[in-house]
């Protein structure tokens, strides 16, 4: 006679499996990229290696911003578009602390005085800040708005009648305040703590409304960042520009061009691949998982406890951060400040662009991204050129066409058409992007 088993029987048709896809051969990853080399190989052949490597430091730079969106839209589903602003505020820095000092100012009696009259601001920043607490002591909210508007409004006109007479004496004695003469790379960090604290400041008033309040709020700050650094002759020089800004690699008149190009895409491709590693890093982490959860189901992670406004601003600042970033490596690389130069279109849709093109919250996908769409934007224009002179030259022999005048301005547009067309394909046809996002799956 048999002694009955005490081991509970297993029903195999009801146990939980694990429903994470098994890792396969990265077949489209290693397609698309053997395309974008293979595009890369076909610039350097037209275009020269002079050309072709800048190029390629240009859209590394790019590829920095477009992490920094990706981040915040694809992790935390933060729709940015100021992100032309803070692109604006990393050049700045990077100009402010790599120009040479300005003798002509700091010879003078004036760096006192503006010192005098920013102290002069933040102790009015203070004051108003104080008043706009003062329910805390009793007394009624709507006496305490009224006080803190008109006290803002006073302390406001006082403080910038001074700082306007300040300003035109050093315009008129100095041009402008000039640069502190450090290394490139303090500007550059200093650009992203700068960009972090506006989209701190943004973030904090915004994040907790609806993400069409967000998307207004950056398109405005971006404008009035790009007015001010344009208005501010005494700061920036304005309209003149800011010529040119030292590299923290050796330059064009040491090495030459292509080699001095190379060797600033070793640097920018070595803090790509830091801030790739990182970002993957914290995307599988806990911390990641929690911001994704956040994004797809807000309830149920406000249910389970978790601060739900303080992770999305923390997002937020980080893009911000490496929005400044890229923007200071890409005007150092420009070497040259010019605030009319930051335009909605360079700086913020195509970024967005390129982040479509390549997945939002994969960060390979926007590496991606913003090379192939920086490619793309850049050889539309000779390669609709050359596609009109051809156009032309037959029209010639069987039509007596006569080629009009204006045929380079003309190809230039057509970066704009395709653009346009290639985003709507991906939309239509990979909504997701070409490289989207995978997602893992837990049972």
């Amino acid at each position: 006679m048999t002694t009955p088993s005490t081991q509970p029987s297993r029903d195999t048709a009801n146990t939980p499996r694990d429903t994470t896809p098994a890792r396969s051969f990265p077949v489209r990853e290693l397609v698309l990229f053997c395309a974008l080399l293979a595009a890369v190989l076909g610039v350097y052949a037209m275009m020269g290696a002079a050309y072709s490597t800048r190029m390629l430091v240009e859209a590394a730079c790019y590829a920095i911003l477009a992490l920094g969106l990706t981040i915040q839209w694809g992790y935390a589903g933060q729709f940015n578009a100021g992100v032309m602003g803070f692109v604006a505020l990393g050049g700045f820095s990077a100009m402010l602390f790599s120009v040479p000092v300005n003798e002509e100012f700091w010879g003078t009696a004036l760096p006192g005085e503006l010192g005098q009259v920013l102290l002069y601001g933040v102790a009015a920043v203070f004051v108003v800040l104080g008043v706009s607490r003062l329910d805390r002591l009793g007394v009624p909210r709507k006496l305490r708005t009224l006080l803190t508007v008109l006290l803002a409004v006073v302390l406001y006109l006082l403080v910038i009648s001074q700082l306007r007479e300040v300003t035109e004496q050093i315009e008129d004695t100095a041009g402008f305040i000039g640069g502190f003469g450090l290394p490139a790379w303090t500007g550059w960090i200093v650009g992203g703590a700068l960009a972090g604290g506006v989209g701190y400041f943004i973030g904090h008033v915004c994040l907790g409304l609806r993400s069409d309040y967000l998307a207004i709020a950056t398109l405005g700050i971006a404008e009035i960042i790009k007015a001010f650094l344009k208005n501010s002759d005494w700061l920036t020089r304005g309209t003149a520009t800011v010529s040119p800004l030292p590299w923290p690699t050796p330059g064009p008149s040491e090495i030459g061009f292509t080699l001095a190009r190379a060797v600033y895409l070793s640097m920018t491709a070595v803090i790509i691949a830091i801030i790739f590693f990182l970002l993957h890093r914290a995307y599988h982490a806990p911390w990641g998982r929690m911001v994704r959860a956040i994004r797809d189901n807000e309830i149920s992670s406000a249910a389970m406890g978790k601060d739900i406004n303080r992770r999305r601003l923390e997002i937020f600042v980080l893009g911000c951060i490496l929005m400044g970033l890229g923007g200071g490596i890409l005007g150092t690389f420009n070497s040259l400040f010019d605030p009319n130069g930051y335009l909605p279109l360079n700086h913020t849709f195509l970024v967005l662009v390129m982040v479509i093109l390549g997945g939002p919250g994969n960060n390979l996908g926007t590496i991606f991204g913003a090379v192939a769409v920086y490619i793309i934007w850049l050889m539309s224009e000779p390669l609709a050129l050359f596609v009109m002179e051809i156009a032309v030259s037959l029209g010639e022999g069987a039509f007596g066409w006569e080629a009009p005048s204006n045929m380079d301005s003309r190809a230039l547009q057509a970066r704009v058409l395709v653009i346009g067309l290639l985003i709507t394909l991906v939309l239509r046809y990979a909504p997701k992007g070409l490289l989207p996002e995978k997602i893992t799956h837990h049972s």
